[in-house]
């Protein structure tokens, strides 16, 4: 080692170096040459089929009517531009008093806002050249995004794409998912010998081959969870199948339950484990636990031969099958239902039906982060117009199925500092491997949708948003309306949400004819939901009268600390009718087909 070298520095050992280099070569040499060889069999094939749309996404368009409403307006150009170069003014002369050695420390211009996570490296604050970068980019970010978010004249759909996907550029661009500029890389590239490096480029090719050319970035330790032995494990059987589901049934972990059972018909696009990850913190345990009778569909991950499958087919194989089973193994007639997410539109589309039909067997219904009138979709939307939805039916249209990876993708660009920018920086510039985190396992385990399924829904529920609209939707030959619902309702949304929002979720309030609770809880789509007591997290809102706008639900609602599943028990017990003798799987008419967590929920998408 040389005098010149920091004595805290690590220098990689050339030989090893060498060789790992060598090794990276060959496999990006190997990755390369199947990639060509994939990309020219794709172009033989291109003279057969329709031209590939460059621009799918019609971004071009969206991006030049925006540039053109600004140019419109130079004045107010000027005005935000001089805005930047002011706080940029202030920017240089707080840090030249740093670089100065001022004793006392001017106060930031521009602070991130909370919850940011890229910037928890003290060196973004404690060193005066990386604290000057941090701000600069935030100071140019807010001047990009506010720009085009105060651009008048667009259309709300246009300016909510154009926002959505400058936010995207905002946060790919971030300094923090650079080597250069991120202290912390710099620091571990340094004390490492630039072994996080080599070993960032190593998983870089692994995540590519894994993903066949695209990039399919690992968020969690995969190998550390098994279905069955150490995540969704609740005992249980599936004690009823057929084509597009299994149905579990819970044992019981008290001498007496309910008497009503409870059916959950969770979303199709995730697996239904995410209410049963572990037991501490498993939904499905704790409401076994409550005393309730616990039925759960496990819906198959599609393949191509699932091309043609409906929204008709899910609902009558789905919870209509599963009410006929649940009757056969328990002989109770009625049950308590709980649906989320897409699980809840579902519920709430067969709960209009069996009302035409006055069928009476779902005695209440409860809806986690449901969204059943969609003219107000969230960030979500930014992804459904004419444009995008003719794109995605063309693919589907080859495939038979959305590839499970594409709606991953979709979520995860919702939250992309989270889940896709922090594991850049973990997984290539770090080098390091991803934690075991049971709720990212599952976050990776992606289902497909079947083409004619998704197309119908994202065309009439979120494009042309019918299922609100009395006899908008014909759903098994009945023209159904929401409004019919006279069950009592329990509405559960999350503070957070960007997938469902909880302003969008409260419309349903002033839709069922039944007498409506509805709970705002803290955090998210998923945390929000899967809060046990135990953890003592997070809160939740209620009141006793619901009114007109969720604004003034916030003003006027109550808080209370904790989980919300203690309030939501208290309401379904008053819809249970009364206690009985435990039941155990297969001591009705159906017997059991294996153990829980059963084979439709092994089964992984390509």
């Amino acid at each position: 080692m040389s005098e010149s070298t920091p004595p805290h520095a690590k220098l990689p050992d050339p030989v090893e170096l060498g060789r790992a280099l060598t090794g990276i070569a060959e496999r990006s040499q190997r990755l390369v040459t199947e990639f060509l060889a994939r990309q020219a069999a794709e172009n033989q094939d291109a003279d057969r089929q329709a031209p590939i749309d460059p621009d799918p996404l019609n971004l071009a368009g969206a991006f030049f009517e925006m540039t053109a409403k600004l140019m419109v307006d130079p004045v107010r150009l000027m005005q935000a531009q001089l805005g930047l170069w002011n706080d940029y003014a202030k920017l240089w002369q707080q840090s030249a008093e740093r670089f100065l050695g001022t004793p006392t420390a001017p106060p930031p211009v521009i602070e991130p806002g909370a919850g940011d996570k890229r910037w928890k490296d003290p060196a973004w604050q404690e060193n005066v050249l990386f604290d000057f970068i941090r701000q600069s980019y935030l100071l140019t970010a807010r001047f990009l995004q506010s720009s085009v978010r105060e651009v008048e004249g667009l259309d709300e759909k246009t300016a909510g794409k154009v926002d959505f996907y400058t936010r995207q550029f905002v946060d790919a661009m971030a300094p923090s998912n650079f080597l250069l500029t991120n202290p912390e890389v710099l620091r571990t590239t340094v004390e490492s010998g630039g072994e996080n490096l080599v070993k960032g480029l190593e998983n870089l090719l692994d995540d590519l081959e894994r993903g066949k050319g695209r990039l399919a970035i690992r968020m969690t330790d995969a190998e550390q969870f098994e279905l069955g032995r150490n995540i969704a494990v609740s005992p249980g059987k599936v004690v009823f199948e057929n084509r597009l589901m299994q149905l579990i049934q819970y044992a019981p972990s008290t001498p007496a339950v309910r008497r009503r059972p409870l059916l959950i018909v969770p979303p199709w696009i995730n697996k239904f484990y995410i209410l049963d990850l572990k037991p501490k913190n498993s939904f499905i345990r704790w409401a076994v636990a409550q005393g309730h009778t616990v039925f759960v569909v496990s819906w198959i991950n599609p393949d191509e031969s699932f091309a043609d499958t409906s929204f008709d087919d899910y609902m009558t194989e789905g919870p209509l099958a599963a009410l006929d089973a649940i009757e056969q193994a328990t002989g109770e007639r009625e049950v308590n239902a709980i649906g989320y997410c897409i699980g809840g539109t579902l519920l709430a589309t067969t709960l209009a039906w069996m009302a035409k039909k006055r069928d009476r067997r779902i005695a209440s219904a409860t809806y986690f982060t449901t969204m059943v009138d969609f003219s107000e979709a969230g960030e979500l939307s930014v992804f459904i117009d004419e444009e995008q939805i003719q794109a995605l039916e063309a693919r589907m249209a080859e495939r038979g199925v959305l590839d499970g990876a594409e709606m991953s993708g979709t979520f995860n660009l919702l939250r992309a500092n989270d889940l896709i920018w922090s594991f850049v920086v973990n997984n290539y510039l770090l080098g390091k491997e991803p934690f075991p985190f049971d709720l990212l396992y599952w976050n990776s385990d992606s289902t497909a949708m079947p083409c004619a399924m998704h197309s119908y829904y994202l065309r009439n529920m979120y494009q042309e948003n019918k299922l609100v609209r009395p006899g908008g939707l014909t759903v098994k030959g009945e023209k159904i309306d929401l409004r019919m619902i006279a069950v009592p309702s329990f509405i559960l949304s999350t503070k957070e949400d960007h997938i469902a929002p909880w302003t969008s979720t409260y419309a349903a309030t002033r839709l069922y004819k039944g007498k409506v609770e509805f709970c705002l809880a803290g955090s998210g789509h998923i945390a929000g939901v899967i809060n046990p007591p135990e953890a003592q997290k997070y809160a939740y809102w209620m009141a006793k009268k619901l009114p007109a706008t969720p604004d003034e639900f916030l003003a006027k609602a109550e808080r209370y600390e904790g989980s919300w599943w203690p309030a939501w028990d208290r309401w379904v017990a008053s819809h249970s009718g009364g206690e009985v003798p435990a039941r155990e799987p297969g001591a009705g008419a159906l017997k059991p087909i294996e153990d829980a967590p059963g084979r439709y929920v092994r089964r992984r998408a390509a």
